[in-house]
């Protein structure tokens, strides 16, 4: 995608102006154009291109103190409240591990960012946000009330670029891979399946058959994986939360995967969108857009590795959610009880 065949700053400016409260990623639909071109268009008006690479932008981020983390999908957004730390980096991938901020990083898709200021109804609020070479959100940093905004003109100083343009090229966007299976190798997916010591090694698995996730669970079959009921990710949460445990909830992109865990406390839904609302997460997921939902059984070294996962209409991955293990195991009964109550889509179809 080129701006020659999108909109100017000026009209994006203009158009920004006309629907003042439309969020961003929806402005940028509304228009057709992607949410970073839209963002470059407020260059010296609030926005700032800043240095894009986790290696440079997240120690910057330690600084702010207490933010907001925010990874998304399309049918999912994930908030995380707490302290950027414990930033291990890497070529391929790197991480951030605290205890409320979890994130594994790929840094090949962390392309163009910006420190963004903006007033709002509630005042002035301040974000770094990065984004892929299609121009989609990677990850935001939403500053709040208890960060150190005293910080933050330094951090913007030594990630600014010399490049401030207010226009923004972007690629193509890479269309998600719908499921690939490769039936005739079932036996020997479920044969490799039953070796498996690590949920890490699921991808390796799939990535030497040809196939992928989805793929693979399609022709996995029993004791491996159970499709369940679409509707059954919202009563899953239900009952985490009823149940009072700690799950870990992935929600990722190709730039980002970001992990709560935890518990599920309040869940408040509006309209097709159920919401997590506890005071230091958020989940917001649309329920209309889980097209399958898989219950998933993988061995590991600590025991069984039980998660829900749901995926949209494309193949894409919305989110999984696994029990948190305890005392050296990969599963709880609890989580496992919960697991096993869902309804099958043969259950639902009978």
């Amino acid at each position: 995608m080129s701006d020659l065949s999108h909109p100017g700053p000026e009209r994006i400016r203009a158009a920004a102006q006309d629907h003042p409260k439309l969020r961003a990623r929806d402005l940028a639909d509304k228009i057709g154009i992607s949410e970073a071109q839209l963002v470059a268009a407020q260059v010296g008006r609030g926005a700032t291109r800043i240095v894009a690479h986790p290696d440079r932008l997240i120690p910057a981020a330690e600084r702010l103190g207490e933010v907001m983390a925010l990874t998304r999908v399309d049918a999912c957004v994930h908030e995380k409240v707490g302290v950027y730390g414990n930033y291990h980096p890497g070529e391929h991938a790197a991480m951030t591990l605290t205890d409320e901020i979890d994130l594994r990083l790929f840094p090949a898709h962390w392309v163009h960012a910006f420190a963004v200021e903006s007033e709002t109804g509630h005042g002035l609020r301040r974000s770094l946000q990065v984004f892929d070479a299609a121009g989609d959100a990677v990850h935001k940093i939403h500053l709040r009330d208890t960060s150190d905004h005293t910080a933050w003109a330094q951090a913007v100083a030594d990630l600014a670029l010399d490049d401030q343009s207010d226009r923004q090229d972007v690629a193509p966007r890479i269309a998600t891979e719908p499921a690939r299976s490769r039936p005739e190798k079932a036996e020997q997916l479920r044969d490799a399946w039953m070796k498996l010591t690590d949920t890490h090694q699921f991808l390796r698995l799939c990535s030497r058959l040809k196939m992928n996730r989805l793929g693979a669970y399609r022709i996995a079959g029993a004791p491996f994986v159970r499709q369940l009921a679409p509707t059954e990710a919202d009563t899953m949460l239900q009952k985490v939360r009823d149940a009072e445990i700690e799950v870990m909830i992935f929600v990722g992109n190709r730039g980002c995967i970001q992990i709560h865990s935890g518990p599920v406390r309040d869940l408040v839904p509006m309209g097709p969108w159920q919401n997590v609302m506890d005071p230091r997460f958020n989940l917001h997921l649309r329920r209309d857009k889980v097209a399958e939902l898989w219950a998933v059984e993988k061995p590991t070294q600590r025991g069984p590795a039980v998660s829900v996962e749901a995926f949209d209409a494309e193949g894409g991955l919305i989110f999984q959610v696994f029990g948190v293990g305890k005392e050296g195991r990969d599963s709880r009964p609890e989580w496992g009880r919960i697991v096993d109550s869902l309804d099958s889509v043969m259950e639902v179809a009978e």
